[in-house]
């Protein structure tokens, strides 16, 4: 790795172990600082506030009756995503792992003022508060699963698909600031779905996309020809989970799944 520390600053989860275990094959991580899940009862008030108490039940009932049944049948599918793209979901060695209550924690900044990272990669956490991007003297890189700044927010390819917008489709590895999936873009790379993908698997097409072009952030990183552009003039936009009547809408009237 030339002597980089690299860090992991990360949310519980598969997608966590996937990213931890490529960076660490091709240039080793010298820690991973993992939070805890944030309340969920937190998280419905935030969420509420923000749009409305009907939306976020259509988001629930989205989740129970579609989102979870879509994921136990697509268990062979997800497991030929992961064969085809080497994916490694081993967990994270605990001699590798800092756990804190939150990213944003001070907890975290003593870490990170200790570790003094050369670079961190960001995967599934909540927003990051200025406090801790200024806490340490580098880069943070975050792997968005959409294009932006177009599809900020979650579930960009499904989104997509739901627009026609084929060509926006797709993963973005970009500088992560005090917004949402605002930063500078690093590299996007296309995602492209076949009959037997849905709402469930589009994450983790997704996030195979995600980890070549990240990777090949880091190493530019490293050879220090890392060059960033900042949003391209269009469309920008915030996604969140879709409702039941949402996805069944679209799934009947335009077969996305």
């Amino acid at each position: 790795m030339k002597n980089k520390k690299i860090v992991l600053l990360a949310g519980k989860g598969e997608s966590t172990n996937i990213v931890f275990n490529s960076i660490n094959k091709n240039f080793g991580i010298y820690s991973a600082i993992i939070e805890e899940k944030e309340s969920t009862k937190v998280f419905l008030k935030r969420r509420i506030r923000k749009l409305g108490i009907v939306t976020v039940i259509g988001q629930i009932i989205f989740q129970i009756l579609i989102a979870k049944p879509l994921n136990y049948f697509s268990k062979k599918r997800k497991q030929e995503i992961i064969n085809h793209n080497l994916l490694d979901l081993a967990n994270i060695p605990n001699e590798k792992i800092n756990a804190v209550t939150s990213i944003n924690a001070d907890t975290t900044i003593s870490l990170l003022k200790n570790i003094n990272p050369d670079i961190i990669i960001v995967n599934g956490t909540r927003i990051i508060s200025k406090k801790v991007l200024s806490s340490v003297n580098c880069i943070f890189i975050n792997t968005h699963a959409g294009i932006t700044p177009k599809y900020r927010g979650v579930h960009g390819t499904y989104w997509a698909l739901v627009n026609n917008d084929i060509e926006n489709s797709g993963v973005t590895v970009h500088l992560v600031d005090t917004g949402i999936d605002t930063g500078n873009i690093i590299n996007q790379a296309t995602v492209t779905t076949t009959k037997n993908d849905n709402f469930s698997t589009y994450p983790l097409l997704q996030l195979s996309e995600g980890l070549k072009i990240l990777n090949t952030a880091i190493q530019d990183f490293i050879d220090n020809s890392l060059v960033t552009q900042k949003e391209k003039l269009t469309e920008s936009k915030l996604w969140y989970h879709p409702t039941i009547w949402e996805y069944l809408y679209y799934r009947i009237t335009k077969g996305v799944k």
